[in-house]
């Protein structure tokens, strides 16, 4: 299994603290059946900056520590990117991660409250870069929650969404548990991928997603994820189901879980 978004990296986030932490995280994550990782520190969010160099000799680090204890496990260098007006400037410059080698996918993050005004615009110049943004726990923005088929043109347009798997088996509340099967419904949302940050509160729940998702929607979805999920990670070209709105539109008075409430207090929100 491949675990295209983890803060497994120590003391560089808000994610694994130490490197007995992030072993902790590598140890339980294979007993999942995690075989690989793309490791995703926050970047550029206002509180976090993990530079690409120093992400690539954190990440070195960490797998030769897997490596000499014998925790097979295989990790990758990533970020997940806050939506900013310089991104194409430091793409240009070489300054980003991608998901792939290939240079294909980029994870982006929206604010935990909305989605920026300039995201429709920056989406195109991607997209005429050959770049497709991957929109990270969409589940999570309190715009989408208020209203999720705003999601809906940004994925016409050619965007993918990444759904966070502690989401859909509702560590953080009923109405993102609900709304993350919506989503999943819609055809809004194309990969599953772990956020996990610990062991605890913030953990990988991958397999348990998986097999909820096969039992809820059927093997074929289950495996149109995870074949998505390896597409993305070589960087090949996907073909993506069509989106449509969502059913049994949510009402906009409608607010986080307490559990998503007490991180936005904590600024543990962005990831």
């Amino acid at each position: 299994m491949i675990d295209l978004h983890c803060h497994i990296l120590p003391g560089v986030d808000d994610g694994a603290r130490s490197l007995e932490d992030s072993l902790a995280m590598a140890q339980k994550a294979v007993s999942e059946g995690i075989g690989h990782i793309l490791v995703t520190p926050h970047h550029m969010n206002g509180k976090f900056l993990n530079k690409k160099e120093d992400v690539i000799k954190a990440t070195e680090s960490l797998q030769i520590e897997l490596d000499n204890r014998g925790i097979d496990l295989t990790l990758y260098p990533g970020q997940e990117i806050r939506i900013n007006g310089d991104l194409i400037q430091d793409i240009e410059n070489h300054n980003i991660l991608f998901v792939d080698d290939e240079e294909r996918y980029v994870l982006i993050e929206f604010p935990t409250l909305s989605i920026p005004h300039y995201t429709e615009a920056l989406f195109f110049q991607l997209g005429q870069k050959g770049i497709t943004p991957i929109i990270v726990h969409p589940e999570r923005n309190q715009e989408i929650i208020d209203n999720p088929d705003i999601l809906l043109p940004y994925i016409e347009r050619g965007a993918l969404a990444q759904l966070t798997a502690s989401s859909y088996v509702g560590v953080f509340g009923k109405e993102i548990e609900e709304l993350s099967a919506q989503l999943i419904e819609a055809n809004l949302v194309h990969i599953l991928a772990s956020d996990a940050h610990n062991i605890n509160g913030r953990g990988f729940h991958m397999k348990e997603a998986y097999a909820k998702l096969e039992k809820n929607f059927g093997s074929e979805i289950s495996d149109y994820f995870s074949s998505n999920t390896k597409k993305i990670f070589n960087g090949d070209f996907l073909h993506s189901n069509p989106p449509t709105e969502v059913n049994h539109k949510r009402k906009k008075s409608r607010k986080f879980s307490n559990f998503m409430n007490k991180l936005v207090k904590r600024n543990e929100i962005g990831s």
